[in-house]
């Protein structure tokens, strides 16, 4: 179990939401499967939500605004949200939503790296993003996969204070990224046998006691398996698609819950 309450290091994954067309049915999803409790959202913010883990705040749920995309998207730590805007564009990324304040919880950017693939940027206000992680129903990693490794790693050495771990083995090209010493998140390459319309994407990973129940679950709620149930050094992973054709991932763990908040 793990519960954060002070703003996370730069270069973490602090938060992640998900935007669709109908915010509940979504709630609907996710409240059964990962055990979720959602704050009502307002009308004027889109019906955003958060979702909470015993009384503490896990994920973002809204429905999709215009300029937004269906989907996950993991948000990064960031210290100076401005400076780090200007690296982003500096090191050949997109900002795809410039900086912005969120009421009094925060700053957000949003941008597409070098290979595609999007991600947010948050800079603590009010809300520093998740407090709790790593525990049943809570993320508990969060890694970009891309078509081009190197120009990647590139990218995000030059905008974040990554270290990076080679984790590669035969047929495949990983590394985490890791702040003073503790990985934080990963970076891969897809292979050649990974369907040509799939896209560079930052993928979320839940945390569940029992992947194989949880994937049960998750087809009984209307979701729909990707890639079934197996065993990792890691936990036991699953892939799956919600309601809105979001894709997430599940990872057993065998830490226990936290207490109540």
């Amino acid at each position: 179990m793990s519960i954060h309450t002070d703003p996370w290091p730069e270069g973490t994954p602090a938060w992640v939401d998900l935007m669709v067309p109908d915010h509940q049915v979504a709630q609907a999803f996710y409240g059964p499967l990962l055990g979720w409790e959602f704050d009502e959202g307002a009308p004027e913010t889109g019906n955003y939500s958060t979702a909470r883990v015993g009384g503490r705040a896990a994920a973002g749920v809204g429905d999709v605004m215009p300029g937004s995309r269906v989907g996950w998207t993991t948000y990064l730590a960031v210290d100076d949200l401005d400076a780090t805007a200007k690296r982003v564009t500096a090191a050949g990324g997109t900002l795809l939503a410039e900086p912005m304040d969120v009421m009094d919880l925060g700053r957000m950017a949003v941008l597409a790296d070098p290979t595609g693939a999007v991600v947010g940027l948050w800079q603590s206000g009010r809300h520093t993003g998740a407090d709790v992680v790593n525990e049943p129903g809570a993320q508990v990693w969060n890694e970009l996969m891309t078509r081009d490794f190197a120009a990647a790693k590139e990218f995000y050495g030059a905008v974040f204070p990554y270290a990076f771990s080679d984790m590669s083995g035969p047929g495949f090209t990983y590394a985490t990224l890791d702040l003073d010493g503790r990985a934080v998140g990963g970076i891969g390459e897809l292979g050649p046998e990974t369907p040509a319309d799939e896209q560079p994407a930052w993928s979320t990973y839940f945390a569940v006691s029992d992947t194989d129940a949880a994937t049960a679950r998750a087809v009984e709620l209307g979701g729909q398996v990707v890639s079934p149930p197996a065993d990792s050094p890691y936990g036991r992973l699953a892939v799956l698609r919600g309601p809105a054709g979001e894709t997430f991932a599940l990872m057993s763990t065998t830490d226990p819950s936290s207490p109540p908040a």
